[in-house]
């Protein structure tokens, strides 16, 4: 018999059952920010915490506010006093308390072209509502790079990061081009396109520059900042530290884009500096001619950076006497477009006039090898608008280390670096939120939902400063008896995997063990559950012990999973992670294939039943593997895969990825638009095309038609080719999904066919 779509009765069995589970995964909540601020008596503390849930019917997160009241009666006991339900932010794109707590600002962006609205709410009451109207500025960033909105110390003033005005088109109608220029909608006149404008890549299409405008919370009046090089895009603004109570100065990072947009999305290795930048409302009238009299003049515009290529995440320390910010200058030195951070502090003037040539000191360096048991580096992909703790020198962040995150306190006066989170567990945490001294987490693994923690020091000794964690009460993270049940039924540990060959590494950082996350049932069984190898994207990024929904799906189906991090991934030094370019194709598919034999040798999976996933690089790892050792594998799925680099290189956002990855460093020097024989023969032999003629693995593609980052060709193309050779596959492809296909239908979508596929081939 047949079912609907032409599948079987049974597998269309497994979709009912299977979406079922699928869904009471997906309905777990997440938080995605917290604040606390002082109660207005002195006692205690109140937090706000914002959450997001998927609602499949509407496709999209929606956002809620939950509060509590926090009061601690001893040193070692808090209570959280949470509100009876949480309150729904409706079609809001971001929210931002104000400094005191005593203000919220939500922006609302437009998805059409109608104003963005602007709401100061109070604790009663709506304040102030502004509508800024689409002359003035596009859309307000809300993504973690480019975004910065900041309230300014007396709370008077917001600087905030949107899209510049759209620029003219020429107007047409049935005579040719017309030289009106009006707006106004007229059934007899159309508008033109124009000139073609670069974009920052995957995530940013349709997205015009960002730009740096300051609105008064009092009047409405908004202001564009004056004095930035049209070149420079504008991201990540703060207030400066505020001199005799005036609001003089902001600070912000800049990326240069004279000649070629690439993208940005995932990709730290963009050259980068802080920049300081007059406040429009405090312009002096010298201020002002001096811009009229030269447009584009940067005499108001001080670079802090210009002896160090990339810098970001800029934050003041409290009293305001440094500027500490990371820097990613491995990676505009090497191409390598995520890599091992540094961080760094400038002394800020005490009149508050920012000057040119400013005196960099390091606070912690990159680390080249990480030794057993110790700090291997920072890597941050976010920091906290406010990271430190009383002490006024304590930066509290979360980093990856190995395979787990930890959250790390950094001492910016003597760079002392103590990983603040439980290390006897293999568990991740990251911070949230701080209360003072005392930090506000969540920690999670593949086996338990996250967990709100409440740290606080209890040896105030630096050099042997110890912190104790206790568990918070919280109605945030429920799920169902049955998801509950099933993760009790799980364990996970890290695997330590030996290097295979030495013989090929040039630093001893590369020689060092890599890791794998493995989870399986507690049950010992005589024949090992399937198993599902799981390769991140990147290549260099890193799955860490953290909770995953998909995959605690997928492991609950009965899989074991064997979660992959071969050198390259990051949190293992900078070393390890730069062995990887001109070296994929090989080093990272031999250190997975390493990684499944060294478990098989420890009787934890059965070599007949083994599948992989992978996005991506993880993908591109996925298709090689399928083809390398083609009677590995049962079955395979690759979502938005690089399958072919000679076809990418033309298309992507990344063409220079394309040419490191492929090259190693040499690659940034050799990169060009237009690739000469020579090079696309290599990029083709480094792709898992060139492997096609021996895959027979079933396999699933999950593509995302607007995908800038791997465009969809290069996926149809290999399953088409695949199909050819009539080796079964299936493609699903998601006409309005981007590189990540995290719209809530399309991964449902996504993750319970990949769950249907491996148990139909697999199980």
């Amino acid at each position: 018999m047949e079912a609907h779509l032409g599948m079987d009765i049974a597998t269309e069995e497994d979709y009912a059952s299977q979406s079922q589970l699928l869904k009471e995964f997906t309905d777990i909540c997440n938080i995605d920010k917290a604040w606390i601020f002082k109660s207005e008596n002195g006692k205690g503390s109140k937090g706000m915490f914002s959450l997001s849930q998927p609602d499949l019917l509407a496709n999209k997160m929606r956002k809620f506010i939950l509060s509590a009241h926090i009061s601690s009666e001893t040193s070692n006991s808090i209570t959280f006093q949470w509100a009876l339900f949480p309150v729904e932010m409706e079609n809001a794109s971001i929210i931002v308390p104000s400094p005191s707590g005593s203000k919220l600002l939500v922006v609302k962006n437009s998805e059409t072209d109608s104003p963005t609205q602007f709401e100061i709410w109070g604790s009663s009451q709506l304040e102030k509502e502004f509508c800024v109207p689409q002359s003035v500025h596009g859309s307000v960033f809300t993504d973690d790079w480019f975004k910065g909105i900041s309230w300014s110390h007396d709370e008077s003033l917001i600087a905030y990061v949107a899209e510049e005005p759209a620029a003219s088109k020429p107007n047409f109608n049935s005579s040719g081009y017309t030289k009106d220029n009006s707006n106004d909608k007229d059934c007899s006149s159309w508008k033109g396109q124009g000139d073609f404008e670069e974009e920052w890549g995957e995530t940013y299409a349709g997205k015009r520059k960002p730009t740096l405008f300051v609105v008064n919370t009092k009047s409405g009046e908004v202001r564009a900042v004056q004095g930035i090089t049209s070149s420079l895009s504008a991201g990540q603004v703060i207030w400066a530290p505020s001199v005799e109570d005036t609001n003089e100065y902001m600070v912000f990072v800049g990326w240069s884009s004279n000649l070629r947009k690439f993208g940005i999305k995932y990709c730290n290795n963009r050259p980068c500096a802080i920049y300081a930048v007059k406040n429009p409302f405090h312009q002096s009238e010298a201020d002002k001619v001096d811009v009229k009299a030269d447009a584009g003049v940067d005499s108001p515009l001080c670079n802090l950076t210009q002896s160090i290529s990339s810098a970001f995440f800029p934050r003041f320390s409290p009293d305001g006497k440094y500027l500490v910010f990371l820097s990613a200058k491995s990676g505009v030195d090497s191409g390598a477009h995520w890599v091992t951070n540094s961080l760094h502090k400038i002394n800020w003037p005490i009149d508050g006039n920012p000057s040119l040539h400013r005196s960099i000191a390091d606070v912690v360096p990159i680390i080249m090898t990480a030794e057993e048991g110790c700090f291997p580096g920072l890597y941050c992909t976010n920091v906290l608008a406010n990271p430190w703790l009383s002490d006024g020198c304590t930066m509290i962040l979360t980093s990856s280390w190995r395979s787990s995150e930890v959250i790390l306190a950094v001492n910016v006066l003597n760079g002392n670096v103590a990983r603040i989170s439980p290390m006897e567990l293999d568990a991740s945490w990251e911070v949230l939120t701080l209360d003072g001294g005392n930090v506000i987490a969540v920690s999670s693994s593949p086996v338990d939902v996250p967990q709100l923690k409440y740290g606080y020091l209890i040896d105030k000794i630096q050099s042997s400063a110890s912190w104790s964690w206790l568990d918070i009460s919280s109605p945030i993270f429920k799920c169902s008896q049955k998801v509950e049940m099933l993760l009790a039924s799980r364990q996970f540990r890290l695997i330590k995997i030996p290097v295979k060959d030495v013989s090929s590494c040039t630093t001893r950082g590369a020689t060092n063990d890599f890791e794998a996350i493995f989870v399986s049932s507690k049950l010992k069984n005589d024949v090992p559950d399937p198993l599902i190898v799981i390769l991140h994207g990147g290549p260099h990024s890193v799955s860490t012990s953290t909770f995953s929904k998909s995959e605690a799906f997928l492991s609950s189906l009965g899989f074991s999973l064997l979660i992959v991090n071969y050198r390259g991934s990051l949190g293992f030094g900078e070393e390890a992670l730069q062995s990887l370019p001109g070296k994929v194709g090989s080093q990272d598919v031999n250190d997975v294939l390493t990684a499944i034999d060294h478990i098989i040798e420890m009787g934890l999976a059965n070599p007949s039943k083994i599948a992989v996933i992978g996005l991506s690089h993880g993908g591109f790892l996925t298709t090689h593997l399928i083809g390398q050792a083609p009677d590995k594998f049962c079955a395979a799925v690759a979502r938005n895969p690089v399958c072919n680099l000679a076809l990418m290189v033309g298309t992507t956002d990344i063409p220079d990825w394309c040419y490191v990855i492929s090259y190693g460093i040499e690659g940034k020097n050799i990169f060009t638009e237009a690739p000469s024989d020579e090079h696309l023969s290599l990029l083709y032999s480094k792709s898992p095309i060139s492997h096609i003629h021996k895959v027979k693995t079933p396999t699933l593609f999950l593509l995302g038609a607007q995908d800038l980052r791997v465009p969809v060709s290069t996926g149809l193309q290999y399953a088409r080719a695949l199909r050819e050779r009539g080796v079964d596959c299936k493609v699903i492809l998601f006409p309005h999904d981007v590189h990540g296909i995290k719209r809530p239908q399309s991964n449902f979508e996504s993750f319970l066919n990949v769950g249907v596929w491996f148990k139909k081939y697999c199980k």
